[in-house]
């Protein structure tokens, strides 16, 4: 069986074949980061009209760089929600016609459940199947979920939702405080490759303590505190002059960045960093206690930060992360998770819409 998938939920136009459920044979990925990165952030009209320019040749290259036709097809997978409901609309709206075309079936599939099945297909590539019931942890710049996720059959995934954030994001959280600090977008990479040049010990930041679902999480409180800190210390010169340097592309080089940026500046990145994954990797434990847990997921754009896998080793489990290329948004994840839903006889038919706020 070959199954594409088409992935347009936010910013990236995104293709996938993949084979059987357990091989990757095509992953393409088309960027918005340029359209975007003068706003300081993703413009959901700019994003819908980039996804239009995009989606027809990047599904092309995917099936040629699988070395496949379209008529060898068996199966279209697509992001039907959660996201930016003009963007998903593209991708829905060409996986249909692409779908009757061929007369093929055709699966809407959730982007958060995506994230995880891009572990499952990689450890199936090695060879390898997680073990269940695994916590799932899924962080982005849209989500912070965290996830019982049981296989009673071996095409059937069920999925707990254990606790999920009251507010912002974890990689939103990276984004905001990269911004403030006039770093770019997205900023979640830059200040994983600065905090290791800072100290944390250097600056106090608070922690959160939720009401009811201890298991919830909060990266709000951790903004503000991180917008007071960078007031108080008068950093207004070299802000200013960093959003400068990212005002047009190309983005600067780390070692420009550097050149305008304090040892204080970067001994708060560090503490921003350190603080923002120890609430990610609470949670984790705190859970595992609770739940019969026999390995740990961690997935999503913030799964590829260097000092969250760092943390996270120490996690007394199996532990499970994606490539770096498939932590952030691509198709291949949305492709690994239509396949058992086509083994278990699932179709979308063509009502099928975007269901921006989806739930898992």
């Amino acid at each position: 069986m070959h199954l594409l998938g088409i992935e347009t939920s936010c910013d990236e136009t995104a293709a996938a074949v993949v084979r059987g459920g357990d091989r990757l044979l095509s992953n393409v990925v088309s960027s918005q980061m340029e359209t975007h990165q003068r706003y300081g952030g993703v413009v959901p009209e700019l994003a819908s009209r980039e996804h239009l320019r995009a989606i027809v040749p990047v599904v092309r290259q995917a099936v040629e760089d699988a070395g496949i036709s379209y008529r060898d097809l068996s199966a279209i997978g697509v992001t039907k929600g959660p996201g930016l409901v003009g963007s998903l609309l593209v991708g829905i709206t060409y996986a249909k016609g692409l779908a009757v075309s061929l007369d093929i079936p055709l699966l809407g599939v959730n982007h958060i459940e995506g994230h995880i099945h891009a572990v499952v297909l990689e450890e199936r590539q090695r060879g390898r199947e997680i073990e269940f019931p695994a916590l799932a942890l899924v962080a982005s710049g849209g989500h912070s979920h965290l996830f019982m996720v049981e296989r009673p059959e071996p095409a059937d995934y069920r999925y707990r939702l254990l606790g999920r954030t009251r507010d912002d994001a974890a990689g939103e959280a990276f984004d905001k405080v990269a911004k403030l600090l006039g770093l770019g977008y997205p900023g979640g990479p830059l200040i994983d490759k600065l905090a290791p040049l800072g100290d944390p010990s250097k600056v106090s930041l608070p922690t959160v303590r939720m009401k009811g679902n201890q298991l919830d999480m909060s990266y709000s409180g951790l903004k503000t505190a991180m917008l007071r800190l960078v007031r108080a210390a008068a950093m207004d010169d070299e802000i200013l002059c960093r959003r400068r340097m990212y005002s047009e592309p190309p983005a600067p080089s780390l070692d420009a960045v550097l050149r305008v940026t304090s040892q204080q500046t970067l001994d708060l990145i560090a503490s921003f960093q350190q603080t923002a994954v120890e609430e990610l990797m609470r949670r984790v434990v705190k859970a595992a206690e609770q739940e019969p847990v026999r390995s740990v997921i961690v997935s999503g754009g913030v799964a590829a930060n260097s000092g969250l896998r760092k943390r996270f080793a120490s996690i007394p489990y199996p532990l499970y992360f994606p490539s770096l290329k498939l932590s952030t948004d691509n198709a291949a994840m949305i492709a690994a998770a239509a396949y058992p839903r086509v083994e278990r006889g699932e179709r979308s038919g063509l009502d099928l819409t975007a269901h921006p706020r989806l739930a898992l």
